[in-house]
Order: structure tokens, then C-alpha cells, then sequence
């Protein structure tokens, strides 16, 4: 008797269908956000609203089709989740041009999300097994330092409301920062992979601390003499954040070393006072923070307007909120981008941003769950990373607007009006999907049992 033919089991129908009706849900809620805007605005369903629809729906079946064929075993709550939050920042970047503020455009912002999408189709296709970039690992660190130093070039660097993080292309312009930090997490990533053992050995104790050994003291030094060239030349305090906190993250994952957070701590602490004390952009920035309320700095040239404006702005909407196309995002200050947030409070309440900082999480613990069930250690790390980014940039931008933090200048991913922080993150979701799909995948053991006992039954 012959041996049957073993396939590869499927994954089932009654998943895929789930996953489809996950993608719907988030598309129908953003339609009736939609609607809620115009009936609200001008007493009618917006014209515009089927074509909205069809686009958004259309970018996200074909991300769904090619997550289906190349990566079938990922979460199946990732796409959904990033569905939702792309559709409601195309919501209210919407709103915000039908009140004609900022120069919003829906269009532009949905031409975005169309390339974002296909950024997001070429790496799951083009990178079929990730932990080829652990090859890559110092060659994904020198991209990341070109594209971070790039605005400082003369001729195609450009200066934008006092800080210097943008580069010249045709069209318009592009912040590199946004792909450096990518680059920069595979670096750390590979380089952790390699040097974790070294890292974790123990130097002196201090009370109840097993403090590093002063000469492996040097990774965690070069990467906050970056962040502060980052915050100093560039006047990037939010990329300088982001850059030194991921790192300090990704060290404790990898060292399982409480020490290392504390003496990132320390060290962001020092720098920061330091900075403080001999650059003006740093000290306005902790003046702000310190007397936002203070009529001098609400006038002064990038005071506490835009600040005091969304604090006015969320106390305004309440609970509740005053409702879509309801509210006066176009009093704050750069609504349409770095203040995206209070203008969402302000007419969703605080019910509705308590439920957009869920839908955040969720999207975060799906991430850390493929770093826990990650099988190899540097797709532990680099899931990780991305993760902590993704949540180390919310908790920065709420801390921000809600004077909790210093203002930093960062945008809330897939909602704020700008195409480099869109796409940048709709690379980082394709990294997820990716290794979601490695560490969800069944075992080839797995598998072939499987497959004989669909055989045998039949």
C-alpha cells in the first residue's frame, strides 16, 4: 500500500472569513464616521462618502489578499486594527477640510494610504523570511544614520517651523527620520543578538542592583550621544526620545537587566538638563511645559497656544464630546497633525480617545505576543522594538498635548495628515505581519500530522 500524499493544511475557511468581516467592520465604522460629518456640517450625507468608501475598503481587500497568500498564518487582528485608526484619521482629516483649516486634504491623505498599502504589499512579498535581515544588521545601521543626518546636508535639507528634520523631493518634502528609526531597530536588533551575552554579565552591586561593567558601557553611551546630536541639531526632541527609549527597551529584553533602565534614565535626565541649560529651543519647550497657562508664552512665537487650545478643546468635549463635525478642531493649532488628538477629544469625548488608546493596545499587545512566541531571539527583539516604538510614540504624543510631558513634536501614527509617517508605519506593520506569520505558523511536525489525519478521515 502506498503512502499518501501529505499537503499542507489550509488555514481554515471559518478564519478567513472572520479576518474579512474584522476588515468590513473597521471600513463601516469609518463610513459612518463619515456620514456623521457631513450630517452634522451641512445636514446631508457627503457626496463624496461612497468614493471614500470604496477606496478604503478596495486599498485594504488587496492588503488582505496579499497577506492571505504570503503571510496566511498572522494575527488576523493587526490589519483590522490598522484599518481602523488609518479610516478614522481620513475622517477627521476630512472634517478638518470641509472647515477649510490647514490646508487639510482628504485626497491627498487617502493617495498616502494607497501607497502606504503598497509599501506594505512589496515588503511582505519581497521579504519572504525576515531574519535575513539579521544579515543586513550593520548595513541597516549605516542607512539609518545617512537617512537621520540627511537634513543636516546643505542644498537638500530643510528648516520647517525651527527644526531641521526635512529633506527636499520632488513634490514636496520628506522626513528621513521616520525610515531611520526603522533601520535603526533591525541595527539594534542584530547587534543585541550578538553581544546580549557580553551585556548581561554582571559588574559591581549597588544595594539591590547588579550594575553593568564600566567597558560594556559603550553601546548604550554612542546611542545617547546620538539622540542628543538628534535633539540638538536637528531640535528633533520627539525622534531623539524615540531613538534612545527603544534602545534602552530593546537592551532590557535582550539583557533581561534592570540596571540598563536605570541608567538610560539617568542619562536621559542628564542630557536633558543639560540641553536645557545651554540651548534656548530646549528651554522654551520645558518653559512651556512648566507655565503653559502663562500669557506670554501663549503669544509668544511657538509658546502654549497650540497646548493651552487642545487642553480647552478636550475639557470641551467631556465625556462624551460635542460630536463629529460638531466641534472647532480649527481653533487648535495644528490640528491637522501633531494636535490630531485633542480635536478627535474634542468632539468624541473622552469616551472616544479612552476607546482610540484601546484600539492602540490591542494593536501593541498583538505585537508583543509575536515577540513572545517568537522562536528565535532576534525576531524576540525586533518585534519587541517595533512594539515599544509603536507605544513609547502614543504614550509621547498623549503625554504631549495633555502637558504630562514636555510637547515633542511627534504625530499619532496612521491619523495625523502627512505621507513619511505614514509609510514609514505601514512598513513597520508589514515587519509585524511578518514575523506574526512566523511565529504563529504550525511546526512542519505540526503539520504533517495534521495533514494524515484529514487523509485518514476521509
Amino acid at each position: 500500500m502506498s503512502t499518501p500524499s501529505v499537503e499542507p493544511v489550509p488555514l481554515p475557511a471559518k478564519r478567513r472569513l472572520a479576518q474579512l468581516a474584522m476588515l468590513a467592520f473597521a471600513v463601516v465604522i469609518t463610513l459612518g464616521a463619515y456620514a456623521n460629518v457631513g450630517l452634522a456640517i451641512d445636514g446631508q450625507i457627503p457626496s463624496g462618502m461612497l468614493t471614500y468608501g470604496l477606496s478604503l475598503g478596495g486599498f485594504m481587500l488587496a492588503a488582505y489578499l496579499v497577506l492571505a497568500k504570503f503571510a496566511p498564518w498572522a494575527d488576523p487582528l493587526i490589519l483590522p486594527l490598522v484599518t481602523l485608526i488609518n479610516g478614522l484619521g481620513l475622517v477627521m482629516i476630512y472634517r478638518l477640510e470641509e472647515v477649510k483649516a490647514f490646508g487639510a486634504s482628504a485626497n491627498q491623505q487617502l493617495l498616502y494610504t494607497a501607497i502606504g498599502v503598497v509599501l506594505f504589499a512589496v515588503t511582505l512579498v519581497v521579504l519572504r523570511d525576515h531574519r535575513a535581515l539579521q544579515r543586513l544588521t550593520y548595513t541597516a545601521g549605516a542607512i539609518g544614520l545617512v537617512l537621520l543626518i540627511s537634513p543636516l546636508l546643505p542644498f537638500i535639507g530643510e528648516d520647517i517651523n525651527g527644526a531641521r528634520i526635512w529633506i527636499k523631493v520632488p513634490g514636496g518634502q520628506l522626513q528621513p527620520a521616520e525610515f531611520a528609526k526603522l533601520a535603526l531597530l533591525v541595527f539594534f536588533a542584530g547587534y543585541l543578538v550578538a553581544k546580549r551575552d557580553v551585556l548581561a554579565l554582571a559588574g559591581r552591586r549597588l544595594l539591590f542592583i547588579d550594575l553593568p561593567r564600566a567597558r560594556d558601557l559603550g553601546p548604550i553611551l554612542i546611542t545617547w550621544g546620538l539622540s542628543l546630536g538628534v535633539l540638538i541639531l536637528q531640535k528633533d526632541l520627539g525622534s531623539s526620545l524615540l531613538i534612545f527609549g527603544t534602545f534602552i527597551a530593546m537592551l532590557y529584553i535582550a539583557t533581561q537587566r534592570t540596571s540598563w533602565v536605570l541608567i538610560g534614565i539617568l542619562l536621559f535626565v542628564g542630557g536633558a538638563v543639560l540641553a536645557g541649560l545651554i540651548f534656548d529651543h530646549v528651554q522654551a519647550r520645558w518653559e512651556v511645559y512648566l507655565n503653559p497657562e502663562d500669557p506670554e508664552l501663549f503669544v509668544k512665537t511657538g509658546g502654549s497656544e497650540q497646548l493651552m487650545q487642545g487642553l480647552f478643546a478636550m475639557s470641551e468635549g467631556g465625556v462624551l464630546g460635542t460630536g463629529f463635525g460638531q466641534g472647532h478642531p480649527e481653533r487648535i493649532p495644528l490640528a491637522i497633525s501633531d494636535f490630531i488628538f485633542p480635536a478627535i477629544g474634542e468632539e468624541l469625548g473622552l469616551t472616544g480617545l479612552m476607546a482610540l488608546l484601546m484600539v492602540y493596545a490591542l494593536l501593541v499587545e498583538r505585537g508583543l505576543r509575536t515577540s513572545i512566541a517568537a522562536r528565535d531571539p532576534f525576531t524576540k527583539l525586533l518585534a519587541g522594538g517595533l512594539s515599544f516604538l509603536l507605544a513609547w510614540q502614543i504614550f509621547i504624543i498623549v503625554g504631549g498635548v495633555t502637558n504630562l510631558i514636555p510637547l515633542t513634536g511627534l504625530v499619532t501614527p496612521f491619523m495625523s495628515q502627512g505621507g513619511s509617517a505614514l509609510l514609514s508605519n505601514w512598513i513597520l506593520i508589514a515587519l509585524l505581519v511578518r514575523m506574526s506569520d512566523a511565529a504563529r505558523r504550525p511546526a512542519p511536525q505540526a503539520i504533517q500530522d495534521e495533514g494524515m489525519t484529514q487523509v485518514f478521515q476521509r
